[in-house]
C-alpha cells in the first residue's frame, strides 16, 4: 500500500469515542478489541468485560502489514475496535484492516481518552443532603459530592476532574467549601489543593498527615477521630480507621460511610503502600479498624468506598455501594480472626500502583507536576485492594 493510499484510507476509517464504546460495553454488546500497545503496557492495563474480546498485537509488529497469525485471531463478521496509547497508531492499523476487508474503527485518543471518562450517579441515601458518586472506569476510582443548604464538600477528589465537581455543585445551588481526602493516596493525584486554588475550598486531611511531611502552599486543616466538618445541615464525622495507611479515615454522614481505601464492596485494603516493612502489623491494625466499624454500625449502613474493580457488581444505576450487612455475608475477610485476616491480606497482594512513590510525594505537596504530567502519572489500574481478584484493569 502506498503512503498516499494509506493516508486516504485512514481518513475514512470510523472513529469511536470512549463514551460511545463504554455505552456499548455497558449495554452488553459484543466488542472485539485489537490493542496495538506494547505487551507490557497491555499486561499492566487494558479494556476488559464479560462481552469484550481483546487481542494484543503491538503496532511495531504490524508495520509490514497484517501477519497471518493475527488474521487467524480476527473475526470476519464483527467490528474490530483498534486502540493504542493516544490514537495515532490505532488509526493506521484500522486503515490497514479496512483495506484488507475488515469492519474496523479506532478509539479516539486511545487509552488516554479512555482515562478521561468520568461518570456519576446520585445515591438514594435518605438524608437532608444530596450525595453524588463519581466513578472513573479506567482506574476504578470513586469520589463523592455532598451538598446541603448551599454548601458542598467533595470526598477523595481527583485533580483531573475538579471542573466537574465545581460545575455540579453550582448546578445544585451550592459552593464547594471543603475538599476532603480520606488518606494520602498512592494511586491517583488528589484534587484537594487544586480545588483550594480554583474555588477557595478548604483542604481537609487526616490528623496524621503532618507526620508524613505535608508541604502545601495553601492553608489546610487536619481532622482527628470524632471531629466533624459541617456541610449545610449535615456533618461529615471523621472515624479513624488505620490499616491501609496510618491516617486512613472513614467519613460518616448520616448512615453513609465513605470508607476510602479501607473497605471496598468486594475486598479490603492492602496494608503495604505506606511502609512495606510494616505490612503485617498494618494488616492487624486494619482488622481492628474493620471490626470496629462492624461493631459500631448497623447492617443498613451504606458503604461508599473510594475504589471499585472488575470483580465488583454495580448497582442498577451504575453506582458502587453496598449495605454493611451484605458485605458481612459475602466477604470472608470480615469474618476472619486477626491471624487469618493478616495472612489473607499479605499473601495475595497485587503489584503496587504505577508511580506510587511519585504520586504520594505529589499528594504530600513535595512535588508539583503540571496537569498533563500528573494525569499521566495515574494512568493504569489502582491496585489498592489486598486481593489479586479485586484488581481493576
Amino acid at each position: 500500500m502506498s503512503d498516499d493510499t494509506s493516508a486516504t484510507t485512514a481518513e475514512r476509517v470510523p472513529t469511536v469515542t470512549p463514551d460511545a464504546l463504554k455505552a456499548r460495553i455497558d449495554a452488553g454488546e459484543d466488542v472485539f478489541v485489537l490493542d496495538a500497545r506494547s505487551r507490557s503496557d497491555f499486561e499492566e492495563w487494558h479494556l476488559d468485560g464479560e462481552t469484550v474480546d481483546v487481542v494484543n498485537y503491538p503496532y511495531f509488529e504490524l508495520l509490514d502489514g497484517l501477519p497471518d497469525d493475527l488474521r487467524e485471531r480476527l473475526p470476519d463478521e464483527r467490528r474490530i475496535t483498534v486502540l493504542c496509547a493516544k490514537g495515532g497508531s490505532s488509526e493506521m492499523v484500522a486503515a490497514d484492516l479496512d483495506a484488507a476487508g475488515y469492519d474496523a474503527e479506532h478509539l479516539d485518543r486511545g487509552m488516554k481518552g479512555w482515562a478521561r471518562l468520568y461518570e456519576s450517579a446520585e445515591l438514594d441515601v435518605g438524608l437532608d443532603a444530596t450525595v453524588v458518586q463519581y466513578r472513573r472506569p479506567s482506574t476504578g476510582c470513586l469520589a463523592y459530592l455532598v451538598v446541603s443548604d448551599g454548601e458542598a464538600a467533595v470526598v477523595d477528589p481527583l485533580r483531573a476532574f475538579i471542573d466537574t465537581y465545581v460545575r455540579d455543585a453550582r448546578a445544585l445551588g451550592a459552593d464547594l467549601t471543603y475538599a476532603v481526602d480520606t488518606h494520602v493516596h498512592a494511586d491517583h493525584v488528589s484534587g484537594i489543593r487544586a480545588l483550594a486554588d480554583e474555588v477557595d475550598a478548604t483542604p481537609v486531611l487526616p490528623a496524621t498527615a503532618d507526620a508524613r511531611g505535608v508541604d502545601y502552599d495553601s492553608d489546610y486543616v487536619t481532622i482527628a477521630d470524632g471531629e466533624s466538618v459541617g456541610v449545610g445541615a449535615v456533618d461529615l464525622e471523621a472515624i479513624h480507621t488505620p490499616g491501609h495507611t496510618t491516617g486512613m479515615t472513614t467519613y460518616r454522614v448520616g448512615t453513609v460511610l465513605f470508607t476510602g481505601d479501607g473497605l471496598f464492596t468486594e475486598s479490603v485494603a492492602r496494608p503495604d503502600l505506606e511502609d512495606p516493612e510494616a505490612a503485617r502489623g498494618a494488616a492487624r491494625t486494619l482488622h481492628e479498624s474493620l471490626q470496629g466499624l462492624l461493631a459500631r454500625f448497623d447492617d443498613g449502613a451504606l458503604v461508599a468506598p473510594a475504589h471499585f474493580s472488575n470483580a465488583a457488581t454495580p448497582n442498577a444505576d451504575g453506582s458502587y455501594t453496598a449495605d454493611l450487612g451484605a458485605l458481612v455475608e459475602t466477604m470472608n475477610a470480615l469474618a476472619m480472626d486477626a491471624d487469618g485476616f493478616v495472612d489473607y491480606v499479605v499473601n495475595d497482594m497485587p503489584p503496587r500502583p504505577a508511580n506510587h512513590e511519585e504520586i504520594i510525594a505529589t499528594n504530600l505537596g513535595q512535588r508539583a507536576p503540571d496537569d498533563e504530567t500528573a494525569f499521566e502519572l495515574e494512568l493504569g489500574p489502582n491496585n489498592c485492594a489486598a486481593s489479586e481478584d479485586a484488581m481493576t484493569n
